[in-house]
């Protein structure tokens, strides 16, 4: 039987679609193979948010041409849109696809390898595999592009304006996903707080969590990245503290600066971004926050980044994803004067150390306390040993993580609130919930076991 891998690049949507594209591949009659080296068919589904995510799909793309020089390449994705007729040149490429034609990739793909279609319906935005499959949460895509135009963002012109799954396809595909056995369903979309503008009858992401929320046996959902320009008051106070939804908020910030948000296209100063933070703390203390953030946007001064500093700080954030700008070839930004590279990198490590130091503490003040979280996997074996790094508290697990031969033996969790976990053992396996209760936390990873 044909073996087949898919490598991802950049965000929820990509791994959305390969969690899709995975199981119409097995249906079609391929078997799922990890190693991407070993494969006969590979499929890399790309990224061109910024220059260093267009340098490693080049490099994986060498990569998989020295190493499997037998294997055939099926690229797409946001890279593949803007280096199509370079990518075309490579000899073992079999098709490059665009992202408007992504939803019927499967049976292309399928078509060119002489395997039978499983339908265009178990595409993409279908709902996902009907039995097991390599991940232990689902991701559905509900939404895709963008009409935002931000000024240093190229995603518009390679994803297409914004597009809504419809409502009822997203709910066949909740139910598909919970009557077989995810406990997890993340919903990702490129603009995730633009569901429903598209449509002729004007629907809202508030209104697409409601209907999901009443299929039964739900679990739980978890939100990919929600934009503070659309989260109101009426969004917040449903979201947070709701038991079906995963208490980890990821928000688009990216600056604090009123002026370089302005010059971002962003439109919206930083006002209106702390109070959503802080009321989205004041309704779920423990809800996990985290947001996007570019350090050296061109025009960024000194003062602009201590205003970002300062802001991110003194906010109830609990971890950021720091970006240094990339200048984008076709954008309003690229043109502008730019930061100097060595600026951006000292002020994207600035704000990395503070991250860690947020999120660390954040952890730490779940020492003792007992939290929901999915299995990720029921155990792994792996070579490693205490870092030594700073350590809160004195509580270890009921079982040693660590023994001097120097393996690991371990079960990985995933609370709600985006607190990864370690636990010696876990006794239900992937894609369940239990309660884990945490005993130990490291400056780089945390510990705990399951209660029985």
């Amino acid at each position: 039987m044909p073996s087949f891998s898919i490598q991802n690049f950049g965000c929820r949507v990509n791994q959305a679609e390969a969690f899709a594209w995975t199981e119409a591949f097995r249906k079609g009659g391929l078997r799922f193979e990890h190693d991407s080296a070993r494969s006969d068919l590979v499929l890399v589904n790309t990224c061109t948010l910024t220059g260093r995510a267009d340098r490693d799909v080049r490099k994986f793309i060498r990569k998989i041409v020295r190493e499997n020089p037998a294997a055939r390449l099926v690229i797409t994705g946001c890279s593949a849109e803007r280096e199509r007729e370079e990518m075309e040149k490579i000899p073992q490429v079999l098709l490059t696809l665009p992202n408007s034609e992504k939803r019927s990739l499967p049976e292309k793909v399928l078509a060119l390898v002489g395997r039978r279609s499983p339908g265009e319906a178990e595409g993409p935005a279908a709902g996902g595999p009907a039995e097991a499959s390599f991940r232990a949460r689902a991701l559905l895509k509900v939404q895709d592009g963008c009409d935002n135009g931000c000024t240093f963002c190229v995603i518009p012109s390679v994803r297409g304006e914004s597009t809504s799954v419809s409502e009822d396809e997203v709910l066949a595909g909740v139910r598909n996903l919970t009557r077989h056995g995810y406990r997890e369903i993340v919903l990702a979309g490129i603009h995730l707080s633009s569901y429903g503008e598209d449509r002729v009858a004007r629907g809202s992401h508030l209104e697409l969590l409601r209907e999901i929320e009443m299929v039964e046996g739900l679990g739980r959902v978890r939100l990919s990245s929600l934009d503070p320009r659309r989260t109101d008051r009426a969004l917040v106070a449903h979201i947070a503290g709701n038991p079906r939804i995963c208490q980890h908020f990821h928000l688009s910030l990216q600056h604090a600066s009123g002026r370089v948000l302005e010059k971002m296209g962003r439109a919206v100063g930083p006002e209106p971004y702390g109070s959503l933070l802080y009321g989205l703390r004041e309704l779920s203390p423990e809800a996990s926050l985290g947001a996007d953030v570019i350090v050296g946007f061109p025009g960024e001064t000194d003062v602009d980044f201590a205003l970002l500093e300062e802001f991110l700080r003194d906010s109830p954030l609990t971890y950021l994803h720091v970006f240094p700008y990339s200048p984008r070839a076709g954008t309003p930004a690229a043109a502008m004067p730019q930061v100097p590279e060595g600026v951006k990198r000292k002020r994207a490590m600035t704000l990395r150390k503070l991250s860690a130091e947020k999120n660390f503490r954040f952890r730490a003040s779940f020492l003792g306390k007992e939290l929901e979280a999915v299995v990720i996997r029921p155990v792994e074996d792996r070579n490693g040993q205490d870092d030594g790094r700073t350590e809160v508290g004195g509580m270890k697990p009921a079982i040693p993580m660590s023994s001097r031969s120097g393996k690991e033996a371990f079960a990985e969790l995933l609370t709600g609130n985006f607190i990864r976990t370690r636990v010696p053992s876990c006794p239900v396996p992937a894609r369940e919930i239990v309660r884990v209760r945490i005993t130990r936390v490291l400056a780089g990873s945390t510990e705990g076991f399951v209660v029985q």
